[in-house]
């Protein structure tokens, strides 16, 4: 059945091809308009609700969709135990182009049955005044607090609207919004913004560790990191971040003005991240935009560490990550955000905006941009985990995750079908990822074959088509007389993947 599905597709790639020569083209997606955010494929969408009473339940290590309105506030449960580690992350996405003002923003808090908050942060656009995705996190840690926030029972997540619409809301900002947050009501604080959540479990440890944070590490930045970069163009959201190593990599497209792209690096236990944005010159335009560029780092459970902003002129600029600590599970006790965000092994997100306001004076030309990553120390052992976490694997770096980030490859790419957990196609399920890119290909091939004949005739075309249709049955036949053969094994799934105000 597997094989005739293939031809009877190929046959379909013709005939979708026959008919386009002839129906009119789809209007095109304006080349100058940024890519829009790209959520999980696999988030399931669920409605927030306006009190704890009706919350819908989150289970760990899936990922949702969901919504927020102008002044929204919305209610979310998790069902926890005494044992395990919560974090909850809420990713902001307002419309590309939209108008917000500095103080707009997304405020996430876990709260138990008693409305003790566990934690909670707060993400505002800030001084780019541009729109684009921002996500804050909150947690549940056992052994964090006596009195609040360690039984089992459930908890709520609660996501909040802030800033012109909703309030100037209080808390600390995160993201791009160092310095003010000051801001007028925006047309863009009317509209509707998506929400990505996403919720990850963390074991228990075996006792006996440090329950205190390094009191001193190198803190001196390396030598930067030089020589041809390497082609890797940035991803459109967590989901689909492109993973990097060490090394220079350049964007293939470069950035447009309200763009935002996502890289991830593996960051072992040990090891020490630094990073630096570069933003290319360009020879149209001309004047000063003013926290132009952002840089944002998040943790594998998307928790926030640091950011940093640059001012663009039309000259080449840059930005630089400050040097953080080596990755190590006592960094969560420390009362500096940038340490304490460094509490896991796994991916590290790397955010780049550039705002919108670069159009204004520079047009909607992408700039060139090239991003250095730097990882020192040897990657060793984790902290001694009692169970696993969820999603599985999230707090290591496995060596699948080295060669995706060396070349390119993403956890989808390097397996298929994997254990996804759902039925999936069965035409690709359980096979291997050549079995699927030449039955893929062939169809491409055939189609392309079709439709480049566009421009001899209606006639020749037909005849064209005729002996595709006749090469397609060939196939067939042939294919049904050959015994099957086992199909390639697929590999382990990949993974996909501060508290300030708290």
């Amino acid at each position: 059945m597997g094989r005739r599905t293939v031809w009877w597709r190929a046959a379909a790639a013709v005939g979708a091809a026959l008919c386009a020569t002839t129906a009119p083209a789809a209007p095109a997606v304006a080349a100058d308009a940024p890519t829009p955010y790209s959520y999980a494929e696999d988030a399931r969408t669920v409605e927030g609700a306006t009190s704890s009473t009706g919350a819908v339940r989150l289970a760990a290590g899936e990922t949702y969709r969901s919504s927020i309105g102008p002044g929204g506030k919305l209610y979310y449960r998790l069902d926890l135990g005494t044992v395990a580690n919560a974090y909850v992350s809420a990713t902001a996405v307002p419309r590309a182009g939209a108008a917000v003002a500095s103080a707009d923003g997304v405020r996430v808090s876990l709260q138990d049955a008693d409305a003790h908050r566990c934690s909670h942060e707060t993400a505002r656009f800030g001084p780019t005044r541009s729109a684009h995705p921002v996500t804050a996190w909150a947690s549940r840690e056992v052994g964090s607090d006596e009195y609040m926030c360690q039984g089992a029972g459930a908890y709520y997540v609660v996501v909040e609207r802030v800033g012109s619409a909703a309030g100037t809301g209080t808390g600390t900002s995160t993201g791009s919004a160092a310095g003010s947050v000051s801001g007028s009501p925006s047309e863009g604080s009317s509209e509707e913004w998506g929400l990505e959540l996403g919720f990850v479990s963390e074991p228990a440890v075996t006792k006996g560790g440090s329950t205190s944070a390094p009191e001193s590490w190198n803190s001196a930045s390396p030598e930067s990191l030089s020589g041809d970069p390497e082609r890797r163009r940035g991803g459109s959201g967590f989901a689909t971040a492109s993973p990097v190593a060490q090394g220079v990599w350049q964007d293939e497209a470069g950035i447009r003005a309200g763009g935002t792209l996502f890289y991830k690096v593996p960051v072992g236990w040990g090891q020490q991240l630094y990073a630096t944005a570069e933003l290319g010159s360009t020879t149209g335009g001309d004047g000063y935009v003013g926290n132009a560029f952002a840089m944002s780092l998040y943790n594998p459970v998307r928790g926030f560490v640091d950011d940093r902003t640059a001012n663009y002129g039309g000259e080449q600029r840059s930005t630089t990550l400050d040097p953080l600590p080596p990755v190590a599970y006592e960094n969560r006790f420390s009362l500096d955000d940038q340490v304490s965000g460094m509490r896991f092994a796994g991916w590290y997100y790397l955010v780049l905006h550039l705002g919108t306001a670069v159009a204004d004076r520079y047009g909607d030309e992408p700039l060139g941009l090239t991003l250095r990553v730097r990882l020192e120390g040897k990657a060793g052992a984790g902290p001694g985990y009692l169970g696993t976490s969820e999603p599985r694997g999230v707090f290591e770096v496995t060596e699948k995750d080295q060669e995706a980030a060396e070349s390119g490859a993403t956890g989808d790419t390097l397996d298929g079908a994997g254990d996804s957990g759902g039925g999936g196609d069965p035409e690709t399920s359980g096979g291997g990822e050549g079995s699927r890119d030449s039955s893929g290909i062939g169809d491409r091939r055939l189609a392309m074959t079709v439709v480049a004949a566009g421009g001899i005739g209606t006639g020749s075309l037909l005849v064209l088509g005729l002996v595709a249709w006749t090469l397609v049955a060939r196939r067939r036949a042939s294919a049904g007389a050959e015994p099957d053969r086992p199909r390639a094994g697929t590999a382990p799934r990949g993974r996909h993947g501060a508290s300030r105000g708290w």
